[in-house]
C-alpha cells in the first residue's frame, strides 16, 4: 500500500492509505484503525472503525452485504460490539438488523427516528466507549432531521480527531436537503447550514473527514471520487462552504438537485420499521412453468443480461437493466418497490449480484431467474424479439439529422432534467426515465424515435418501454450525450 500525507502530523502518528484503512498508532503498536466500504453505483461508504488493543468494532452505516464485515472482523480477530447509523437512509436499505442477529451487536440511531426496531437512542452530546476509541455523536440535522456525525478520538494521545461525517459534509460537496420533502427542504437547508457552520467547522482543520457517500450518489449533487478529505481542505475548496451567509447557502442548495432516488419513501419505511435480514442469497431457478405462472400473476420480468444480448434476442414487454452498478440507482425508475419480479440473468453469479443490487433499495419480491434464459424462452416456442433496437453512433445521429433522413425523426432524451439542462442534442425532447411510462401516451408509435442519454444504458431500458408499447422503430444512441459531445457536436443548455 502507498502512504498518502494527510495531516502534518507525524505518519508514526497517523497514516491513511489508498484502499481506504486509516490508522494511528502508539509505541510502535496500532491502536485505532478505521477501514472503508465502497459500494459501486450507490457511492455508499460504511466503516468498520476497531479498537485493536481490546479487538473490538463498530460498524457505520452498513451496507445490506453484512459478509463485507464479518470477514474483516474474522480476519482481523474482532468482535463487533456496535453499530450505528448516521442517520435514516433514503437511497439504500441498511445491514444493520441482519448484522446484530448475526453478531449481538447493538444498533444506535438517533432518537428522532423513532425506529420501530431494537435499537439505543442516541441524542447531540452522547459518549460511545470503543476500546481505547471514543466517539462523539454531534446532531447535525440538514440532509434529515436526524442526521448525526461521529467525533473519532483515540484516546492514547492528543491529536485531532477524525470525523465520521454521514451525509453532512462530502467531499467538495454537502448533503442534500429534500430528500424529507420538497416543501421542506429551504427548512433543512437552513437546519445544515447551522450544523456546518456552528458544529463541523469549528473543529480542528488537521481533522479527517470520512463522509458517507461518494461519486454515484444521490445524496449530493457533485460529490467527488475521492474516499475521504481534511476539515481544513474542504474549508478553503468545497464550494458548498463558500455561502456563509445562510440566505445565499439556502437559494444554492435548493436549486439544480439531481433526481431523488426513485423509491426513496419505501426505502426510509423499511429502514425505520427495521430491514428483514437478508440472510444468504442462494440460486433460484424457475421451471419454464412456474415462470409463466408468475408472469401470468402480475409479476414483471427483469432482464439483466448484457446490452449485446438483449439487443440481439429478447422478450417483448420486458423491462431491461443490465446487471451493473447503476441498477440500484435505475430500478425505482422502471418498476415499483412491491413488484413481484422474474428475472432474465446472464448466469448463477449474476443473480445473487442482482438479487443484492435489488435488496440494496428495498426490491426483496424476486420469484427466481428463468432456468436456461432466453434460449430457453425461445425454445419453449414463447414469443421473442429481435432487431427492433438500432444501435447508432453520434456521428449517425447527426448524419441523420442533417442530411434529411431523420426529417420525422424525434430525438427522446431520457435523462434528468438538471443534465438536460447542461447540454443537449439540439430539438432534442425531455422525457425522463423515471417518467416515461406515464408519457407515452403523447407519442406516436408509428414515428420512429431515436433514444439517448448520458452514455446509452439509460436509452436501453427506455427501448424497451417503447417497444413494449408496439414503437416500430428505435434507435439507441451508442455513448449518448456524452459521445454526441466528445465529437464536437452543437448542443444547447437551458
Amino acid at each position: 500500500m502507498v502512504t498518502k500525507r494527510v495531516t502534518k502530523l507525524p505518519v508514526a502518528a497517523r497514516a491513511c492509505y489508498n484502499d481506504g484503512t486509516f490508522l494511528t498508532y502508539a509505541k510502535g503498536q496500532v491502536v485505532m484503525q478505521i477501514k472503508q466500504f465502497f459500494i459501486d453505483g450507490l457511492g455508499c461508504e460504511s466503516y468498520l472503525v476497531s479498537s485493536e488493543a481490546e479487538g473490538v468494532a463498530a460498524v457505520v452505516d452498513p451496507d445490506r452485504d453484512v459478509a463485507l464485515y464479518l470477514e474483516e472482523a474474522g480476519v482481523r480477530g474482532l468482535t463487533i460490539t456496535h453499530i450505528i447509523e448516521t442517520h435514516l437512509h433514503a437511497d439504500h436499505v441498511s445491514g444493520n438488523t441482519d448484522l446484530a442477529a448475526r453478531t449481538g451487536a447493538a444498533v444506535y440511531v438517533h432518537e428522532a427516528v423513532k425506529a420501530g426496531f431494537a435499537h439505543q437512542a442516541l441524542k447531540h452530546g452522547d459518549v460511545l466507549t470503543l476500546g481505547e476509541v471514543r466517539i462523539e455523536v454531534l446532531a447535525t440535522p440538514g440532509h434529515t432531521p436526524d442526521s448525526v456525525s461521529l467525533l473519532l478520538t483515540d484516546t492514547t494521545k492528543p491529536e485531532p480527531p477524525m470525523l465520521l461525517s454521514g451525509d453532512t459534509l462530502f467531499v467538495g460537496d454537502v448533503g442534500r436537503p429534500d430528500l424529507v420533502g420538497a416543501d421542506a427542504a429551504r427548512e433543512m437547508a437552513g437546519h445544515l447550514h447551522d450544523s456546518l457552520f456552528q458544529k463541523v467547522l469549528t473543529l480542528d482543520d488537521a481533522t479527517l473527514v470520512y463522509p458517507g457517500h461518494g461519486a454515484g450518489s444521490l445524496c449530493g449533487r457533485s460529490l467527488s471520487a475521492e474516499r475521504s478529505t481534511i476539515l481544513g481542505v474542504e474549508r478553503e475548496t468545497n464550494p458548498a462552504l463558500k455561502f456563509t451567509d445562510k440566505d445565499a447557502f439556502i437559494a444554492d442548495l435548493t436549486t439544480n438537485l439531481p433526481e431523488q432516488p426513485g423509491n426513496h419513501r419505501a426505502i426510509k419505511q423499511i429502514n425505520r420499521a427495521g430491514p428483514t435480514p437478508l440472510g444468504e442469497i442462494a440460486p433460484s431457478p424457475l421451471r419454464m412453468q412456474d415462470a409463466i405462472a408468475a408472469l401470468q400473476r402480475g409479476a414483471a420480468l427483469l432482464d439483466t443480461r448484457p446490452k449485446d444480448q438483449y439487443a440481439a434476442l429478447h422478450v417483448p414487454g420486458g423491462v431491461y437493466l443490465p446487471a451493473n452498478d447503476q441498477l440500484s440507482n435505475r430500478i425505482g425508475l422502471l418498476l415499483p418497490p412491491e413488484a413481484r419480479i422474474v428475472l432474465i440473468v446472464e448466469d448463477e453469479a449474476a443473480y445473487r449480484r442482482v438479487v443484492l443490487s435489488l435488496a440494496r433499495v428495498g426490491y426483496e419480491n424476486v420469484a427466481g431467474y428463468i432456468d436456461g434464459g432466453i434460449e430457453a424462452w425461445e425454445s419453449n416456442g414463447l414469443p421473442t424479439v429481435q432487431g427492433d433496437v438500432e444501435d447508432i453512433t453520434a456521428a449517425q445521429l447527426h448524419d441523420m439529422m442533417s442530411n434529411g433522413a431523420g426529417e420525422n425523426l424525434l430525438v427522446l432524451d431520457v435523462r434528468e432534467p438538471w443534465e438536460y439542462a447542461q447540454a443537449r442534442v439540439p430539438a432534442a425532447r425531455l422525457m425522463p426515465l423515471g417518467s416515461l411510462a406515464a408519457q407515452i401516451a403523447t407519442l406516436d408509435p408509428e414515428q420512429p424515435v431515436a433514444l439517448i442519454c448520458a452514455s446509452g444504458s439509460r436509452s436501453l431500458s427506455a427501448a424497451a418501454l417503447l417497444g413494449k408499447q408496439g414503437f416500430k422503430k428505435m434507435y439507441n444512441v451508442v455513448g449518448g450525450t456524452d459521445a454526441w459531445r466528445r465529437a464536437g457536436y452543437p448542443t444547447e443548455r437551458g
